[in-house]
């Protein structure tokens, strides 16, 4: 009976063991699997770490890269900055010398206006006198309105006259019909007839002259196909004498500077269109 009792308790024991050797053999089995899979974590992490070490090398060639171009970028705007104060001096040095010049060309206009004031004056003067002169000597056609008249017609009328003639006198009968400056285009069929005086503002001329305008055919028939064109001149007449030709509808000239001016040109043209 006892030795019944030592093997079961034996057999018990060996069961135990089993067991144990099982439960022990089957933890060993899940430490290999975890383990197992530790490993082939710690393969992933290793390579990623490897890759992430390569990215790494990349950024910080990449970051010495940039450094060294952001240097020659500072190194380049401190150049410009250089170029750039050296170019607003210069601009200054530049400014400073336009307003040098500016205040020259000021003082040069201010010159040339009083130079030309000066001029026109002295030319009005020597005008004046040799319109006195050449009212003492009753010159007045030969000397000033003559030898302009052609450029005068053209630059007015855009014609140049084949005839152009002065001091014309034409007698018929007992009559006799004296025209200062008479300018014909045949082409045409145009007349000027031209009255000079050295005093324009008297009345009595401008009714003579509107008279002699009236019968000039009367004495030139070969005008009656002639548009005849009165101009009135003198060496300066008045605004009341220019109104009045203008309401005859006869052109005013007067010497002015060194040109001959038709005063009433525009107005008269208008009218005659």
């Amino acid at each position: 009976m006892a030795i019944e009792q030592k093997v079961d308790k034996l057999e018990e024991a060996l069961m135990r063991l089993v067991y144990i050797q099982q439960k022990t053999e089957m933890e060993l089995q899940s430490f290999k699997n975890e383990m197992k899979v530790f490993k082939d974590e710690m393969t992933d992490f290793k390579n990623e770490m490897r890759v992430f070490k390569d990215e790494m090398r990349v950024f910080k060639d990449e970051m010495t890269d940039f450094k060294n171009e952001m240097r020659v970028f500072k190194d380049e705007m401190l150049d410009f900055k250089n170029e750039m104060r050296v170019f607003k001096d210069e601009m200054k040095v530049f400014k400073d010398e336009m307003t040098d010049f500016k205040n020259e060309m000021r003082v040069f206009k201010d010159e040339m206006l009083d130079f030309k004031e000066w001029s026109k004056k002295n030319i009005e003067s020597l005008n004046r006198q040799w319109g006195n002169l050449a009212n003492r000597m009753g010159t007045l056609v030969e000397d000033i309105f003559f030898p302009s008249m052609d450029q005068t017609i053209e630059r007015y009328f855009h014609i140049q006259c084949d005839i152009l003639e002065r001091n014309k006198r034409i007698r018929k009968d007992d009559e006799s019909l004296e025209i200062d400056i008479l300018a014909i285009l045949k082409k045409t069929k145009q007349a000027f007839i031209v009255e000079v005086k050295s005093n324009p503002d008297r009345i009595e001329y401008i009714e003579g002259f509107l008279k002699k305008l009236d019968k000039i055919t009367q004495f030139l028939p070969e005008l009656e196909e002639y548009t005849r064109i009165g101009i009135y001149a003198g060496l300066d007449m008045s605004k009341e004498t220019v109104d009045l030709l203008t309401k005859k509808r006869i052109y005013a000239m007067v010497f002015k500077g060194d040109f001959l001016e038709i005063v009433n040109f525009e107005d008269l043209s208008g009218v005659r269109s």
